[in-house]
Formats: structure tokens, sequence, C-alpha cells
């Protein structure tokens, strides 16, 4: 009788892979840690290959290791996601996403609306924060995922979907008018904030910070008292506002990049689940 990849061993080593400790890997998936060990003696003696090298800190993969991560993860994906199909219920679990105030206005109502749809047990906690705020959040593990931006020049296999920035005004609102130009702007390190200020100063105009926020609501709102100009992302644009690209008295700006950012190498299933329908949805929508 030949052997073969049992769905059971298949998730535990992927978890022991992640955590790099058999300790830390037994207590993430409830079992003791001589439990764990046996499951992965048996997996090596299915594979006849050693899977791990042992180290002063846990254990890392070693080459047949690695290639069995690889294997292992597109399998448990493929079995999970014909489990909840044919279930009808779908993934659970939290995911924590992070979103920039203009994506999550424009893209997140529809994107959450489908994955809710296959997979209703899923929660998608959101927080809304500028990109260097959500790396900062990364950084400190508070998120499982975020969606940041990045400049123009990024390399386009990391690019889901490109963006361009715009100057967004009042109706009717000529900035020549203005000396020096008032500007809603967005943290002082975000990209919209930058490009705007280096447009300008490479044009020579004058100008001043009016109002500085990471709320979308707070920027539309001075831009829609008439005292300040914003510079956001075209699809964030409101339909009561206009955009003055076609002002003359101002330069042009960049287009940004869209891209996806992991908490962790190895993310869990379902992190990887909802970045895969992201990936796939965002560039139609």
């Amino acid at each position: 009788m030949s052997l073969s990849l049992e769905i059971d061993l298949l998730r535990s080593f992927v978890v022991v892979a992640d955590a790099r400790a058999f300790s830390r890997a037994a207590n993430r998936i409830g079992r003791t840690q001589s439990a764990l060990s046996q499951q992965m003696k048996r997996l090596e003696d299915i594979v006849d290959q050693p899977l791990f090298q042992r180290t002063g800190r846990g254990v890392v993969l070693t080459n047949p290791g690695e290639r069995l991560l690889m294997h292992a993860q597109r399998i448990l994906r493929v079995h999970d996601e014909a489990m909840a199909d044919l279930s009808g219920q779908g993934l659970s679990g939290t995911i924590r996403f992070g979103c920039p105030d203009d994506y999550a206005a424009v893209f997140l109502p529809q994107l959450l609306r489908r994955f809710a749809s296959r997979h209703p047990h899923a929660l998608v906690e959101v927080i809304c924060a500028p990109t260097p705020r959500l790396l900062e959040q990364l950084e400190r593990h508070a998120l499982d995922l975020a969606m940041i931006s990045l400049p123009e020049h990024a390399a386009d296999e990391d690019i889901i979907r490109r963006e361009p920035l715009v100057w967004v005004g009042h109706p009717g609102q000529d900035s020549a008018h203005f000396d020096p130009l008032p500007l809603a702007l967005s943290d002082p390190d975000t990209l919209d904030h930058v490009a705007a200020c280096d447009a300008l100063q490479r044009a020579g105009r004058a100008y001043r910070i009016a109002y500085a926020s990471s709320s979308l609501a707070g920027l539309t709102a001075l831009v829609r008292s008439g005292q300040a100009v914003a510079v956001i992302t075209q699809t964030a644009v409101p339909a009561d506002l206009q955009i003055l690209n076609g002002d003359p008295a101002l330069p042009p700006l960049p287009t940004i990049g869209i891209t996806l950012k992991f908490e962790r190498r190895r993310p869990p299933h379902l992190v990887t689940v909802f970045a895969e329908h992201i990936r796939a949805t965002l560039p139609l929508l």
C-alpha cells in the first residue's frame, strides 16, 4: 500500500515551519510537543527525507523541507477551498486588515461584500490609516495584512493596480487666485503629501499647509469649504468636488501603485485567501 500525505500532518508541518520551534507550534495547534514531534517524524518517514534541522533557537527547514512546504501550502489551500465550497460555509476566523482611507472609501465595500458571500463566517477587522502608519502597525504585529501605496517607480510585479494622484478643489475654484496656495494634505511622510510639495517646489509655486489630517473626510471637508486644495487618488474624489488637473497653475502629479504587505512571511491560510481575493478583484473595480 502506497503512503500518502495526510492533511492533518501537512497542516501541523506548516505551523512548525512558520513557528520555527516545536514548542511554539505545539501551543498554536493545541497539541503536546511530543505528539507534534511524533507527527513530524511520521511525515519524514512518509517522504523519506529529513525535513528539519535543529538549531540552538529551534528548527529550520532542510532543502526537502522547503520543497515540501511549497507543496503543502498549495495542497492545504485547494483542500480548504474545496471543503468551504462544498459545505457552503466558507472559511472562518479573523483577519486584521489595514487600508488607507481613500482606498477604503472606494474599494472596500465591494471587496468585503464579495469575500463575505464566499466566507460568511470570516471576520475582517479594518483599520484605516495612511501607508506609513500601516507599515508601523505591521512591524508591531498589530495587523495581518495591509493594502499600501508604493511610489510610481516601484517594480511592476509588486503592483496590483495603479492610481493617478489628482488636485482636488471646490467646483468653480481657480487655484491661481491663491497666493500662497493653501493645501489640505495627509501626514508629511505620505506619498500624496510629498508629491504635492515636490511638484509645487519644482514649479516655483508658493504654498502653505492649511490643514493636515490622515482622515479623507477631514481633507474633503476643508476642500468643500473652498479654503484649500487637496491631493488624493482619482477614484476617491467625491462627486461634489472637482479635479483640477487641467488647471495651468497646478503642476502635474505622479501615479502611485497599490500593493499588499503581509505581517509575516508565511501568513495564515485565511489571510492568504483574502489576499488572493483582493489581487483578483481590485484590478476590476
